[in-house]
């Protein structure tokens, strides 16, 4: 192995962020070393720094989220917990500070999570910090600094450890894509009906009321128009 060659393969900082996703490298915390990181890191953080950080194979990868983007997640939680109610609370709904377990060395943040009591020892919440939980529903809300790629490999990473669907959220384009699979995906947009299917049944989202408080967006520049 060369001296600038890590264990894993890796030999730069852009070999790495490729790797993560495409991510900026403002989100990746250098202390501890990238690959060398463990969830007290993410715990110790979290206590003196009240910032959010996702463990990603020893590497520390902030969780980034706007006002605008946690007021689409309150506005889920919300949503979610009056259709709980209503169905004989069925599960545990996590808001933007539930953070899980997926897999061995892997700590993610979904901004809400749904869990069916049934699912979880003794139907109470856990009692860890970051519990080894895959959630029935999880839920990203987009962010700017997300990347495709970094949304890609989310997805592979929920439906590998068992989450049964996942939402992606997006207030710019103001759609929800539902996924069953990482490659079976029902696209909503504001005229449409978002339904809970077998993982929420009996839950109907009008997907306008998510976006309907949101400021527009500002419009994209692009060509003038000609005149007549």
């Amino acid at each position: 192995m060369r001296r600038n060659e890590t264990a894993d393969g890796l030999e730069t900082l852009d070999d790495l962020l490729t790797r993560l996703g495409g991510i900026s490298p403002k989100r990746v915390r250098l202390r501890p070393a990238p690959g060398t990181a463990t969830e007290r890191d993410v715990l110790r953080i979290l206590d003196r720094e009240k910032r959010k950080y996702e463990l990603v194979e020893g590497t520390l990868v902030e969780k980034l989220m706007g006002a605008k983007e946690s007021f689409v997640a309150v506005q889920i939680v919300l949503l979610l917990g009056i259709w709980n109610q209503s169905h004989s609370d069925l599960g545990m709904i996590l808001g933007e500070a539930g953070t899980l377990r997926f897999l061995k060395g892997l700590v993610r943040i979904p901004d809400v999570s749904f869990t069916r009591w049934d699912r979880l020892p003794g139907g109470r919440v856990p009692a860890e910090p970051i519990p080894e939980l895959s959630p029935d529903l999880a839920v990203e809300v987009l962010s700017p600094g997300n990347t495709r790629a970094e949304m890609a490999r989310k997805l592979k990473e929920y439906f590998l450890s068992g989450v049964r669907a996942v939402w992606f959220v997006d207030p710019a384009a103001r759609t929800v894509r539902v996924y069953s699979s990482p490659d079976d995906v029902t696209a909503f947009a504001e005229g449409d009906t978002l339904t809970g299917g077998d993982v929420l049944p009996g839950f109907r989202l009008p997907v306008s009321r998510l976006f309907e408080k949101l400021p527009d967006e500002p419009a994209r520049p692009g060509r003038k128009k000609k005149s007549r």
